[in-house]
């Protein structure tokens, strides 16, 4: 299942080469709500793994992104002692034009008319009928 959220980013940390065949890379995004007149910051860490470490390198700090992301948990054994890892997996990341409508940059307003009006028809060639 895959989640989303737009915030501020707030800092991109460098690539870790975990492994020789592993690597992560780890940023942080400011997301502000307003709760009955009081604004609560919160601040999420996410990390991208492996050819995804990229997805930051072409925002800025400040700058308000959407980001795309997957959970991931763990159940890590060491020394008799369990423990569980939830991760924050980005895998993609887009930039939000401040005061817009989230997604009004990229997808169509399916509730207007799509119609071409007829004064801006080709005349004759136009038909309905298929190409095909």
């Amino acid at each position: 299942m895959s989640f989303e959220i737009i915030g501020k980013l707030i800092v991109k940390y460098n690539t870790v080469q975990r492994s020789e065949t592993f690597k992560t890379r780890e940023f942080v995004i400011e997301k502000s709500d307003d709760i009955n007149g009081r604004v609560i910051n919160n601040y999420i860490k996410f990390q991208c793994v492996q050819d995804r470490t990229n997805i930051v390198d072409r925002f800025n700090e400040g700058e308000t992104v959407k980001v795309y992301f997957n959970i991931k948990g763990t159940r890590w054994e060491k020394d008799g002692k369990v423990n569980y890892i939830t991760n924050l997996d980005a895998w993609r990341m887009e930039s939000v034009v401040a005061g817009a409508a989230p997604g009004a940059d990229r997808m169509p307003n399916y509730n207007t008319s799509q119609e071409v009006p007829a004064s801006q028809g080709g005349g004759a060639q136009d038909t309905d009928d298929l190409p095909f």
